[in-house]
């Protein structure tokens, strides 16, 4: 088998660092937040050994590619333009988005924007259309009212901003520039420790309402470690290459991308308001930690009626024994449901 080949693509006017590995359609990976295309380091060889080409990606904001310092520049179409620019920096018309986390969102993203560029989308951890769609909407003679008519609710930092009164939230505190960029950029091997320990299947997240919003930062409510590392899916050589890498371009900008990805949600409110509200035909699968934290901010619903956005999702799959990075806590369950759906689409 082919080792993997590290490059720089000139793609949608900055530079994006692509590892591909193999021959065979495209299989494109977009990692989330905190993550880097070392994220898929698991599925690379095994989907390359399958007869597919695996390229992974860091995200604009991250590691070696360009990090662009507005939130302006982090909307879902510049995404979009990302990634298509990156199948066609290596002559690929088409290739299955694979996404996780903020790196789910653009797959599903793409397949709404690019839908003759994307083969299939396998989403892990975020289902299509959290924070967005608001399900049908009655007139007053209890007919369907068109999705341009619904409603829409206040933007997300409205409604984050409302929520801080009360209690920390990350969502909020992550708004403003700053203070985030500061945190974590002057504690970066300590928040990556946490972050990784705290939204895995063996640790667990501080209850946001026991910390007031005034004085708290996102540290504080990330409790250390209870386990010493190396853990079973991740080691201090890892945590070493996700610090590296990170803190290539220094504090100030070492998480570029996961915090503009936080603030560029009211952007993606006002520029991309089909997003979660119209219909993905592409075939699609769905994977989730059992443990994920996410599944308790996720409502019921949302999973329930995913298959009303998206017809053809072909599975919904938790995972056990992972928490939110499934396809690096527990790689061989989700190498094994991602092979079948990549040879079931033929």
């Amino acid at each position: 088998m082919s080792e993997a080949e590290h490059l720089q693509l000139e793609s949608n006017g900055i530079r994006i660092h692509a590892v591909t590995q193999g021959t065979g359609p495209a299989v494109l990976f977009c990692h989330g937040f905190p993550g880097l295309w070392y994220s898929w380091r698991h599925q690379l060889p095994v989907v390359a050994e399958a007869g597919f080409r695996a390229i992974a990606v860091d995200m604009r904001g991250y590691g070696r590619s360009d990090r662009p310092l507005h939130a302006t520049e982090y909307g879902n179409q510049t995404i979009v333009a990302d990634l298509t620019g990156v199948l066609d920096a290596l002559g690929e018309e088409q290739a299955v988005f694979v996404g996780h986390d903020f790196g789910a969102q653009a797959a599903w993203a793409a397949a709404l924007h690019a839908p003759e560029r994307v083969r299939g989308v396998v989403s892990v951890a975020v289902p299509y259309g959290v924070g967005f769609a608001k399900g049908k909407k009655k007139g007053a003679g209890g007919e369907t009212k068109p999705k341009e008519a619904r409603p829409r609710g206040p933007k997300p930092s409205e409604t984050y901003a409302a929520m801080a009164k009360n209690h920390f939230l990350h969502l909020h505190y992550f708004q403003k520039v700053g203070p985030g960029e500061a945190e974590l950029g002057n504690n970066a091997r300590l928040f990556l420790k946490r972050i990784y320990w705290a939204l895995s299947a063996r640790g667990s997240l501080l209850d946001f309402k026991n910390f007031p919003a005034e004085g708290t930062g996102y540290l504080d409510v990330l409790a250390d470690p209870t386990e010493p590392m190396p853990w079973p899916w991740l080691s201090e050589e890892d945590l070493d290459y996700l610090l590296n890498e990170y803190m290539r371009t220094g504090v100030d900008t070492a998480f570029m991308g996961g915090l503009n990805s936080y603030r560029a949600m009211d952007i993606n409110w006002e520029q991309d308001p089909d997003y979660g509200r119209t219909k993905i035909d592409h075939p699609a699968l769905f994977l989730c930690g059992e443990k994920d934290p996410v599944l308790q901010i996720i409502t019921p619903k949302t999973l329930e009626t995913m298959p009303t956005r998206v017809p053809n999702l072909q599975g919904t799959h938790l995972i056990p024994g992972a928490g939110h990075f499934a396809q690096q806590e527990q790689p061989e369950a989700v190498n094994d449901a991602l092979l079948a759906f990549l040879a079931g689409l033929g």
